[in-house]
C-alpha cells in the first residue's frame, strides 16, 4: 500500500509496551474491518503472540540461521536460493488471525554478524509491509532496534512510560535516539499505570515530556481487569472494551489520526 501506516511501540522494559500494541491492533481490526494489519513482535520475549491470542511456530530468526547454517556448511548456491525464496517464507511464518497477520522476530542477531543477510531480511520485511495498510510493531526497549532491525521508516511512534522518573526518562532518550535514526511523521507519548493521576502532575513528571517535545497523548490509570485478563492468559480480545487500557488506546490512537 502507498499509505502504509507504520506504527512503532517502544519504551523501558515492563511498562505495558506489549499490552498497548495489542489493544491498538485489536481497535484498528475493529475500525477498519477491510484493512490490512500485519502485527509485528520485535521484542526478543515474544510477548505479543500471548496478548493477542496467537501460536508462534517459526519466527524470522528461524529462516536467518536456515541462511546462516547453509553459508557455513560451504552451500553458497543453496544460499542464495534461501534469500530468493525468503520473502515466500516469511509468508509461511506468518499467522494469519481475527483479520491481522502476525511476524515474529526472533532472538537478537550476534551484534555485527552476518550483517547482508539481516540487511537483507530487514528489506524483505519493509517490501512485505507495503501489502498492509497498518504495520504495529511491538519493539524492543529502544528506537534503535527497531530501526536496526526491522524498518528503516516509522509514521507514528508511542512511547511507552510508567509514572516512574526513570520511565519518562527512558522515553525522552529513545525520542532523542529516534530523532536522528528513524524518519517518523508523528510521535506522542502514552503514561500507562498511573494509580494517582494528581500525584502525577505534581511531580513534575508531564513537564517533562513537554520539554523534550513529547505531546501526550493520554493517561491510563491501574487496570485490574487486564491484570486479570494477564493472569488467566487470556488475549487483549477478552478484554471489555471500557477497560483503561483499550480507552487509552483508543484515545492515544485518536490523537494520532489514526482512526
Amino acid at each position: 500500500m502507498e499509505n502504509t501506516r507504520i506504527i512503532a511501540v517502544s519504551g523501558k522494559g515492563g511498562v505495558g509496551k506489549t499490552s498497548v500494541s495489542a489493544a491498538f491492533v485489536r481497535i484498528l481490526s475493529n475500525i477498519h474491518p477491510d484493512a490490512r494489519i500485519l502485527a509485528i513482535d520485535a521484542d526478543p520475549a515474544i510477548g505479543l503472540s500471548t496478548a493477542l491470542g496467537v501460536e508462534v511456530t517459526e519466527t524470522l530468526d528461524n529462516i536467518r540461521k536456515t541462511i546462516i547454517t547453509r553459508v557455513e556448511n560451504g552451500e553458497p548456491k543453496a544460499a542464495i536460493e534461501m534469500l530468493n525464496e525468503a520473502r515466500f517464507r516469511i509468508f509461511d511464518t506468518m499467522v494469519e488471525n481475527r483479520k491481522f497477520s502476525f511476524l515474529a522476530i526472533g532472538r537478537p542477531e550476534a551484534a555485527g554478524c552476518y550483517c547482508k543477510v539481516n540487511a537483507y531480511l530487514k528489506e524483505v520485511i519493509n517490501m512485505l509491509s507495503k501489502d498492509f495498510d497498518y504495520v504495529v510493531i511491538d519493539g524492543e526497549a529502544g528506537i534503535e532496534q527497531i530501526n536496526r532491525r526491522v524498518m528503516e521508516k516509522v509514521t507514528h511512534l508511542f512511547l511507552i512510560t510508567d509514572p516512574s522518573r526513570k520511565g519518562i526518562q527512558v522515553i525522552k532518550t529513545i525520542k532523542r535516539v529516534a530523532d536522528e535514526l528513524v524518519m517518523y511523521e508523528k510521535c506522542g507519548a502514552i503514561i500507562n499505570r498511573a494509580s494517582d493521576v494528581e500525584l502525577l502532575k505534581e511531580s513534575g513528571a508531564i513537564t517533562l515530556l513537554e520539554e523534550a517535545g513529547i505531546p501526550l497523548l493520554t493517561i491510563i490509570g491501574t487496570d485490574d481487569s487486564h491484570a486479570s485478563n494477564d493472569i488467566r492468559g487470556c488475549s487483549v480480545f477478552e478484554l471489555p472494551e471500557d477497560s483503561p487500557i483499550m480507552k487509552g488506546a483508543y484515545e492515544a490512537l485518536k490523537i494520532m489520526e489514526l482512526i
